[in-house]
């Protein structure tokens, strides 16, 4: 895990499956998932050491669906329905011994969003599943201890971030070819995954079509309303901002911007930003840009 937290600095970049057969122990190369199987158990090992989601390309379903339950913790299912396969096997000894595993989530074909660790927790044999904590705290539920209502919530949203914000990063990442969309800028430690409709909204799905890849800076102004991006996909910026006069960032990092195109288009029409999440948060800009205050200038006493 060490190594993979270098390979992925700290689990912010995707990794392939070319990197991953990189790995070596012990002088020899020992891939950390395997090619095929969903449940990676060594081969000398009794305990399993890695879990895969399958990439699953916009409008097509995976063959297994790895969801959460009503406790907030998500549930990975056996391979097949034989509990004594040696995958399941390996499952179960790693979570009775409390082992962490890695768990690859696919957002591309062959290219992977590593979480880790991770702990199974419980075995539901009814559902032919195990239930998996992506946090910590989250193994309260495994002690037998009563898990009040905050804390659930808290599982709920650690899950979220723990899990589906990582890989959702990871899909928009790969699409947008790690580039801001508004900008161009590359490097992965000042790129995030922006909402175009915030996760917390009805239509906030994590999905590669509800997302741009910005910079922290176009990600702060589009998500505070000082820049908006049209359903055409053209850049739009407050009008008060544009009559604001700052320094060089101001001038050429926003209001250069206004009536641009984004420079960054995902090159599957499937992954492109969807035009009708667009419109929903153009119209919350232009209400914005409506309502916005007028400047005050303080040093002229205005």
């Amino acid at each position: 895990m060490a190594w993979l937290a270098f390979r992925t600095q700290d689990g912010l970049d995707p990794i392939s499956w070319d990197e991953l057969r990189e790995f070596t122990f012990l002088g020899e190369k020992q891939p950390l998932k395997d090619r095929q199987l969903g449940i990676y158990k060594p081969r000398g090992l009794d305990t399993a050491l890695s879990i895969t989601t399958t990439y699953r390309a916009p409008g097509k379903e995976r063959p297994y669906e790895d969801i959460p339950g009503p406790d907030g913790l998500l549930r990975y299912q056996w391979q097949g329905e034989d509990p004594s396969t040696f995958t399941n096997r390996g499952l179960r000894t790693a979570m009775q011994r409390r082992l962490p595993l890695i768990w690859f989530w696919g957002i591309a074909p062959g290219v992977y969003k590593a979480i880790f660790p991770v702990y199974l927790v419980e075995e539901e044999v009814e559902r032919r599943q195990f239930v998996v904590a992506t946090d910590g705290l989250q193994n309260i539920e495994s002690t037998g201890l009563s898990m009040d209502e905050v804390t659930r919530r808290y599982a709920r949203a650690e899950t979220w971030r723990r899990l589906h914000q990582p890989v959702f990063r990871g899909m928009v990442m790969q699409a947008y070819e790690t580039q801001c969309a508004v900008c161009r800028l590359r490097h992965s430690r000042l790129l995030d995954a922006a909402h175009i409709v915030r996760d917390r909204d009805e239509h906030g799905i994590a999905s590669v079509r509800n997302g741009l890849a910005m910079c922290k800076i176009h990600h702060a102004a589009y998500d505070t309303g000082i820049l908006g991006i049209s359903p055409d996909y053209e850049v739009a910026i407050r009008e008060d901002i544009l009559e604001e006069v700052d320094g060089p960032i101001l001038e050429h990092g926003l209001k250069r911007l206004h009536g641009e195109q984004l420079r960054v288009i995902p090159r599957s029409r499937a992954a492109r930003p969807s035009p009708e999440l667009l419109q929903i948060h153009f119209e919350e800009f232009r209400n914005a840009t409506v309502s916005a205050p007028p400047r005050v200038d303080i040093a002229f006493g205005r």
